[in-house]
């Protein structure tokens, strides 16, 4: 398996994978490849977050990291949103998810990022890291069951200061 920047030329197949990976999820509203494809063109993109997995020449799985701002009336953070990953779903349980991830979260620390927030399964995304946002007095600007939104440090100390709610994309909201 070869993980690497998603390119232009991708940018089609890698919006099929997204749009199966989530065709049978129940809480999926079905347009995350057209999430993806809106996000690509925003301020918040950051191009080497946007990540393909790939065994030959097919793009099994694909990760994508945007900007967000942590907030409060005394200070303001940048950091990233993790939405979404996508695997294929005859790839899927076969670690990639896994890969992408990790390859991700070691980028975004390369890149100078210090947090990345998630809403996820509870379950899946600790084993990275991954803790409730409440915890560090970190909101999600919707409403969503705690357990559900959480924040990983990326930068030793960057949660001592990154309290408030969390802002995205004006893209997230269409």
């Amino acid at each position: 398996m070869l993980i690497r920047k998603e390119q232009p030329s991708d940018y089609k197949q890698t919006e099929d994978v997204i749009q199966q990976a989530f065709q049978n999820v129940a809480y999926s509203n079905g347009k995350e490849h057209e999430l993806v494809r809106a996000l690509r063109t925003s301020n918040e993109f950051v191009p080497e977050l946007s990540l393909v997995s790939k065994q030959g020449k097919t793009i099994t799985g694909h990760i994508l990291f945007t900007t967000v701002e942590i907030k409060n009336a005394g200070n303001s953070l940048i950091g990233l949103s993790l939405a979404p990953l996508s695997v294929l779903p005859e790839y899927q349980n076969q670690g990639i998810g896994t890969a992408l991830i990790t390859f991700g979260l070691t980028t975004a620390a390369r890149l100078g990022f210090s947090v990345v927030v998630v809403l996820g399964h509870k379950e899946y995304y600790p084993k990275f890291g991954f803790v409730k946002a409440s915890t560090y007095n970190i909101k999600p600007p919707f409403a969503v069951e705690d357990d559900l939104y959480m924040v990983k440090e990326l930068q030793a100390g960057a949660l001592h200061t990154a309290q408030g709610t969390v802002h995205y994309s004006p893209v997230f909201m269409l």
